[in-house]
């Protein structure tokens, strides 16, 4: 019988996401990843070997990677109804690269496993190239380019605070543009997380499950005493900090969805085009860099596992940049002045 992907998700007993495809052996691997990463995560891999197993219509343990380069062809095509920005048709590279690796990631569990058909992982690691004394060196299947992450002004941070509605929804926004929290983290926050006489927070599931005390501007903890003083429904029953204040889910943790359509609903009253969660989060880095704030500190209030992904702020802090630049060149006039008879 053919099988046609198709992702499904229920709750277990125990409240556990449980994600499947339609298959044994790649439903056992979203089974896996389960206690390795986060429900979205493992949402949007579910959703990558969908497309993947859609494209190439075979089984996992049929897989060649002539079909992995096949679908590398498709999702760069025309066919794909996706118009960029730059005016190119086909997905980014950045979302093809995501979807090898949720391949790549199937194969290598299902070699550890040992007990399949399964004999190589047919998702090439690169294709080698010679540099120069004949050093080989992998160059990756599909390159992505290096794009800087946006940021809001000064000014645009203004606007879409006045635009929130609610001291929540305040809050909320201070603990990302001031604190540097990621959405997740925001949604994570209990009632024991917050150490208001420390004037710090403590995040006790960051991304990769790593936790961090860090300190946060006193707006913020004004913000947040006023929503739990005046807004917060006395009926809640859960440790969240933020609940819903309306509706059928009052009381009840806020959702992802829900944050994004506040978000949405602020951007859209402050007439702002962009102002995400995470732009708020790198709005942040970005204005602690120009402060003078060390990169190693801020690795440690960003929760950064390498300190490299952190030095993208060094490129957003343009005071930074210009700094260091006037200081070079103010030196090689010098030395120029001191050369001339």
């Amino acid at each position: 019988m053919r099988w046609v992907p198709s992702v499904s998700r229920s709750l277990s007993p125990a409240g556990v996401l449980q994600v499947a495809v339609g298959h044994p052996l790649v439903d056992e691997y979203l089974e896996f990843l389960t206690a390795r990463a986060r429900p979205n995560t493992i949402l949007a891999v579910a959703f990558d070997l969908k497309v993947f197993f859609c494209v190439v219509d075979k089984p996992p343990v049929q897989v060649t990677s002539r079909d992995v380069m096949a679908f590398i062809r498709s999702q760069r095509s025309s066919e794909q109804k996706v118009v960029r920005i730059d005016g190119t048709t086909g997905l980014s590279p950045r979302t093809i690269r995501r979807r090898l690796s949720s391949v790549s990631g199937l194969y290598a569990y299902l070699l550890a496993r040992g007990d399949t058909s399964v004999a190589y992982n047919p998702v090439p690691q690169g294709l080698t190239t010679r540099r120069e004394r004949e050093r080989p060196r992998r160059r990756p299947l599909v390159r992505a380019e290096s794009t800087l992450p946006r940021v809001l002004s000064p000014t645009e941070v203004d606007a879409l605070v006045k635009a929130l509605r609610t001291q929540r929804d305040r809050a909320m926004v201070d603990a990302m543009v001031l604190g540097g929290l990621r959405r997740c983290e925001v949604l994570g926050l209990r009632l024991e997380d917050v150490r208001l006489g420390e004037r710090r927070v403590f995040v006790a599931d960051g991304k990769g499950g790593h936790q961090r005390l860090i300190p946060v501007s006193a707006r913020f903890f004004s913000s947040l005493a006023r929503y739990l003083d005046g807004e917060r429904p006395a009926e809640a029953v859960s440790d969240r900090v933020f609940v819903a204040l309306k509706g059928p889910r009052r009381g009840e943790p806020l959702s992802a969805y829900g944050i994004d359509e506040i978000m949405r609903g602020a951007r859209s009253r402050a007439g702002l085009s962009h102002g995400t969660c995470h732009e708020l989060r790198h709005t942040c880095f970005t204005r602690l860099r120009e402060a003078g704030m060390s990169l190693e500190a801020l690795q440690a209030q960003a929760g950064h596992a390498s300190i490299e992904t952190t030095r993208v702020y060094l490129h957003l802090a343009d005071d930074w940049l210009a700094t260091e630049y006037r200081k070079a060149a103010a030196a090689i006039e010098a030395q120029a002045l001191r050369a001339t008879p």
